[in-house]
């Protein structure tokens, strides 16, 4: 009956705004008031043309299908309908500035029970609006939760053609943590790509290098579709960034020890005495890396590693006589 008044000026001014209004009253919804919610919104986008108010229609009607689910189980039981018409949402929503209505729709868009490849292409061009989000996000923690959810399925390619400056901003305002993660190898990897891009070293904040040593020290499989990038030491060393350093040595030999074809023995060696000279307690971490690692993973640790800290300790006390 919603969607037959749609075209009637006269129907919508006194009938629609009441039915919507009611409707998000309600405290408990049914499956099926999600899915017709969803395709409301696809009716409205679909004849805006001939709707002056189609706008103050989309957010009730996403508030009415999706506000009231547990934004931190991604499954939705209602069989939801991505079209084409769906993406007027972007530009509605997002300019909207209102949490709660981005959250709504996010939600719809990386719920598994919606997933398919429409709901990628609706999701990724949300991408440019994602990295504006860094001054809402705080306020609304089903926001947070769900932009960081967003991020992990984007990935580094969708953020790649935004810039790292404002993708990196957005990052270090949400300062994800493991338990924020649905999937800890695709944020690894994510964080990999962007310290090994141009310029993303220097803006992804400590916080990121520490997480990443975590995730390194718990995963088999980190360094298996990612290459080692030799210029990220080079980078590190010549700015002075001697904490993110300590990090990535750290990362470095676990995820591309030396006879697995990262970097070479001597180099590591070079890098990790110098690391060392500023922070003499680097090869200790280092070690202890090592061994939790092998606790987690049950991988010996590399000689290669073991003569290197050997080396690097030996070079230290010489300095100090």
């Amino acid at each position: 009956m919603v969607l037959s008044a749609i075209n009637d000026a006269g129907t919508r001014r006194r009938f629609i705004p009441h039915v919507l209004n009611d409707l998000i009253k309600l405290e408990t919804r049914p499956v099926c008031l999600t899915e017709i919610a969803y395709e409301w919104c696809s009716a409205i986008c679909e004849n805006y043309q001939n709707l002056r108010d189609w706008e103050s229609l989309l957010l009730p009607s996403l508030e009415i299908g999706f506000r009231h689910l547990d934004f931190q189980d991604y499954r939705i039981e209602a069989r939801i309908t991505h079209t084409e018409h769906h993406k007027r949402l972007v530009g509605v929503v997002f300019e909207s500035r209102k949490s709660e209505a981005i959250a709504d729709l996010l939600h719809v868009w990386t719920a598994e029970g919606g997933r398919d490849d429409r709901a990628d292409i609706l999701l990724s061009l949300c991408t440019e609006h994602l990295v504006g989000l860094h001054d809402l996000v705080p306020s609304s923690s089903r926001l947070r939760r769900l932009v960081i959810r967003s991020v992990e399925l984007v990935g580094y390619e969708g953020f790649e053609e935004v810039g790292m400056v404002r993708s990196t901003e957005l990052l270090n305002h949400l300062c994800v943590t493991v338990e924020d993660m649905d999937e800890c190898d695709d944020w690894a990897e994510l964080l990999f790509n962007i310290i090994q891009s141009s310029g993303g070293a220097q803006l992804l904040s400590d916080w990121y290098w520490d997480l990443l040593v975590g995730l390194a020290t718990s995963s088999e499989s980190l360094g298996d579709e990612i290459a080692y990038n030799p210029q990220v030491i080079a980078f590190l060393t010549e700015a002075q960034e001697w904490s993110k350093l300590e990090c990535w040595m750290g990362i470095v030999g676990m995820v591309w020890p030396p006879e697995a074809g990262g970097i070479g023995e001597k180099d590591l060696y070079r890098s990790m005495l110098l690391l060392v000279r500023q922070r003499p307690g680097a090869v200790q971490r280092l070690e202890q890396l090592m061994e939790l690692r092998h606790c987690i993973c049950d991988e010996d640790i590399p000689e290669s590693l073991q003569r290197i800290c050997e080396q690097v300790l030996k070079a230290t006390q010489r300095d100090t006589l």
